[in-house]
């Protein structure tokens, strides 16, 4: 069999494809690459792993640019990938899994295929993603959860620890600084803590007897269908903010929950945690990060 043929073959005709059917160009693509790839790795196991760049350098000579050593080896690997994943999802483009095909680790891959599926991420929204290392900042349980494929909670998603972009390049952080931090970039900042949050108000005013309190952060989650309470800490976290914050969920289940509405969730942002709080804290709808 002559490799080198079957690949040029194959590469000649997905451009004709695309040239031709617009509205099919990234399953051309994903199935010309996965063919690609194939070959490549049949050729492989008889002539080694040089035959990349061997064959990288023929195909810039026959066909030009686009073809050279990296983009072969990601068309190799998106061959070998597809024997271990999940699925590969058609609503993926090929620069997507351009994105995703240097990551090891399966269930990484997996989640990043799922939520750029799930969430039409663009290109770049993925990029950013991976580059924050997003995956890496899920809690071990929810890393489990999706390897089960277990259902997932509200807190499931929340990373830890929160980035949050110090664009003021304040040396010394106060809570109205954090808060207005987060507010500038409001839309990443729910982003990090998951799917479905929306803004509701900051600094929002409860009376409890005679006196005004203010919520740092009310949210709403439209997927889980609950109020979000969350309080900014620039210290490490203490007993006093739990009791903080369950007075301010109390408060807006008595007030502002609906009959259809879920339990309110308390998020604490802090500087440090404290795994001892959290864990003697009985109230599991509120989480630290």
């Amino acid at each position: 069999m002559n490799y080198y043929s079957e690949i040029k073959k194959e590469l000649i005709n997905n451009e004709i494809n695309k040239k031709i059917k617009n509205n099919s160009i990234n399953k051309s693509d994903l199935n010309t690459y996965y063919n690609v790839g194939k070959i490549l790795s049949e050729a492989g196991k008889h002539y080694g792993e040089s035959i990349i760049k061997e064959y990288s350098k023929k195909l810039t000579i026959d066909l030009g640019r686009g073809y050279g050593k990296r983009n072969l080896w990601l068309m190799l690997r998106f061959f070998e990938l597809s024997k271990k994943v999940q699925t590969l999802s058609a609503l993926l483009s090929w620069s997507h899994y351009c994105e995703i095909l240097s990551i090891e680790k399966i269930e990484e891959i997996n989640y990043y295929i799922k939520i750029t599926e799930t969430n039409s991420l663009s290109v770049r929204e993925l990029r950013n993603r991976i580059k924050s290392q997003e995956y890496e900042r899920l809690p071990a349980e929810t890393k489990n959860k999706l390897i089960s494929k277990e259902d997932l909670n509200i807190q499931d998603l929340v990373k830890n620890p929160i980035v949050i972009n110090n664009k003021l390049n304040n040396e010394t952080i106060s809570e109205n600084v954090l808060q207005k931090l987060i507010l500038e970039d409001i839309s990443s900042f729910l982003k990090e803590l998951g799917n479905g949050f929306t803004f509701i108000e900051n600094e929002y005013k409860i009376r409890l007897g005679n006196k005004y309190n203010y919520i740092d952060l009310l949210l709403f989650n439209i997927e889980y269908n609950c109020y979000v309470v969350v309080e900014l800490k620039v210290t490490e976290l203490k007993k006093e903010h739990i009791g903080q914050l369950q007075v301010y969920m109390n408060y807006i289940d008595d007030n502002l929950k609906r009959i259809n509405h879920d339990k309110t969730i308390g998020i604490i942002i802090c500087k440090q945690d404290n795994k001892y709080v959290i864990k003697y804290c009985s109230d599991k709808r509120i989480i630290a990060r």
